[in-house]
């Protein structure tokens, strides 16, 4: 197929676009692939689609090698099978609700919402296999769709990799023993990695946290990449993991009983933690060694809001030299609240303060002994107090005592004071130990790619997904999630494949095998380039044909560049001599070859780099 662009639906620009905050954005929209029709949503022009459409093939030739079955459903989806697992409600503000003629009227002009744009679909999964299937012997199932979503993003941003619609491959498995959800899982997890290969994205899986989504085994495939939202650690020995999956490798608990009992000493004006060390240092100094941050113990308050808006106020302990990441806290707050569905976490604010008068700023602590605890559901305030894992028995603390102005010194763990329970809040550091011992972490960033879980039964048991076993009775089906972002990874190839010139497209998803620019003012060259252009096209190779007549060979050339064709092909001055010049894309480098010879020349390296 050749494309001509004297044809084509394109415009391309010379400059950025004002909002464009990441390379990707910046050169889809100069290059003509996409436009925005406003904030995280895109239009597809046709370059883009090609693009699009080529990923979306590669994605659908694994699926099919693992016996996977293509199915699409609506965007627009009731919600009865939401409120059945819950997630009407857990979504929060986070999904586009609807209401339709005949929802109920709240108040004039206003209709009680009835439907949704779907964020994901494992419910109507579900309910599909369930009305379709009800026997041992239609199992294990894989199907999977390619189809938008919607998601009401608070702040979109990075063009296509934080947006408000995009296109997703999503996949669910179906089984009734742990060895068939076992095999379904792997073989998605060997699906994406073939997927990944070919589109020459360097891709990592990571141990990652199931989240909202439930189930057990949980793996993300992350683009390591500086631009990218997701943070992951690595060690010497091979461990991988999203930061939200690390554990922490917690000390053995201490004897305690011979430690001193703990004091109470006047420190004024220290309620941060490097003021603290100062005055501990100047006025309290210790034999052994200088007091540290690590010596003490920071207690953070924090705002849990749930998917509904309610805002819970948590105490969270952690060692001074230490800072609570948000969104590590996240991943597992809401499940040792009781809170259902996705929560956010926040700094406490003012009014938060306000309702909780025997906070002290600056002055926290968890209480001086166990029968006068001042955190805990079960002390005075009644505000939950979740520790660091390096909070163990036995642990001396410099803390406050919670009053102005008062810290207390030597607070032991579990002697003097206890917790409601662990949790992983801490930002993990490079330095700190791989839980399984493999060496020090090195943190990195990336942009997920993909996402898998074992789900196991939380949607087959709300929406009553059983069949009949082997023995006449019904079993509930084990479900298994896979998800690829399609419109991202598109995003994520541009980042990966970028100069400051232009794109520069992998061979298997680029727009054309062949950028072919005519360039002069003779009758001559473009007849040239027309023949070579329908010789490609006969050949089998896609053309983009720069057969603008009255465009300068700078703005062509600047154009071939920016679009991000692998192999570039100029008519021009060389015909003379009998020649056409090839450059490729990526390397610039350029060669002089035959005219007679070009298009065998041509499909051999379009083959070469496929």
């Amino acid at each position: 197929m050749t494309i001509r662009l004297s044809h084509l639906f394109l415009r391309t620009l010379r400059d950025n676009p004002v909002d464009a905050e990441v390379a990707s954005h910046r050169l889809l929209v100069r290059a003509g692939y996409i436009r925005r029709a406003a904030p995280g949503i895109y239009t597809w022009l046709p370059l883009g689609l090609t693009v699009l459409r080529r990923l979306e093939q590669i994605v659908r030739e694994e699926m099919a090698r693992i016996g996977a079955q293509e199915v699409h459903f609506p965007a627009l989806l009731p919600k009865e099978p939401y409120e059945a697992s819950g997630r009407w409600e857990e979504y929060g503000d986070g999904i586009f609700r609807v209401g339709d003629r005949r929802a109920e009227e709240i108040e004039p002009g206003v209709r009680r919402p009835n439907y949704l744009l779907a964020p994901t679909h494992e419910e109507v999964f579900t309910l599909l296999v369930k009305d379709l299937y009800n026997s041992y012997k239609d199992l294990p199932l894989s199907i999977y769709q390619i189809q938008t979503k919607y998601r009401d993003e608070a702040r979109p941003r990075a063009g296509l990799l934080r947006g408000r619609e995009f296109i997703m491959k999503d996949s669910y498995s179906f089984c009734l023993t742990e060895e068939d959800q076992r095999a379904a899982y792997d073989a998605h997890r060997e699906a994406y990695v073939r997927i990944f290969e070919r589109l020459g994205l360097p891709v990592l899986p990571v141990d990652a946290v199931s989240g909202a989504m439930g189930g057990s085994a949980s793996e993300e495939f992350l683009y390591p990449c500086e631009i990218g939202e997701d943070t992951f650690v690595e060690s010497p020995g091979g461990y991988r993991a999203n930061v939200e999956a690390v554990t922490t490798v917690a000390p053995e608990p201490i004897d305690y009983t011979d430690l001193p009992p703990a004091e109470v000493h006047h420190t004024p004006g220290t309620d941060t933690i490097g003021t603290l060390v100062e005055a501990a240092n100047d006025h309290h100094a210790r034999s052994d060694r200088p007091w540290t941050a690590a010596d003490t113990l920071k207690n953070v308050v924090v705002a849990v809001v749930s998917p509904e808006g309610q805002r819970h106020v948590v105490v969270i302990g952690v060692p001074g030299d230490r800072d609570v990441d948000f969104k590590r806290t996240e991943a597992t707050i809401g499940a040792k609240l009781g809170i259902a569905g996705e929560v956010s976490v926040e700094a406490a604010e003012t009014t938060d303060f306000a309702k909780h008068p025997n906070l002290v700023r600056g002055y926290i602590g968890p209480g001086l002994s166990l029968d006068a605890p001042h955190l805990g559901e079960d002390s005075a305030t009644g505000i939950p107090y979740l520790v660091d894992p390096r909070v163990v028995p036995g642990t001396s603390w410099i803390t406050g005592a919670n009053e102005p102005d008062q810290h207390v010194f030597g607070l032991v763990a579990g002697r003097d004071f206890t917790w409601d329970g662990t949790i992983e809040a801490c930002a993990v550091r490079d330095g700190d130990p791989a839980p399984d011992g493999s060496g020090p972490l090195t943190t990195r960033r990336g942009i997920e790619m993909g996402h898998i879980f074992m789900l196991g039964t939380k949607y087959s048991e709300s929406l009553g997904l059983q069949v009949l076993d082997e023995n006449g009775k019904l079993s509930t089906v084990t479900m298994g999630s896979y998800g690829i972002g399609v419109t991202r990874a598109l995003a994520a190839l541009v980042e990966a494949n970028h100069d400051d010139k232009g794109i520069i497209w992998p061979a298997s998803v680029a727009p054309a095998d062949v950028h072919l620019v005519a360039t002069g003012k003779g009758s001559e060259i473009y007849e040239a380039a027309d023949q070579l252009a329908a010789d490609l096209e006969q050949a089998g190779l896609s053309v983009i044909y720069d057969d603008r007549p009255k465009v300068s060979p700078g703005v062509k050339f600047g154009d071939a560049e920016l679009l991000g064709v692998p192999t570039i092909v100029v008519v021009g001055r060389g015909l003379a001599q009998g020649t056409v010049e090839v450059k490729d894309r990526r390397s610039g480098e350029a060669e002089h070859v035959e005219l007679p010879q070009a298009v065998e020349h041509l499909k051999e390296r379009a083959a070469s780099l496929r």
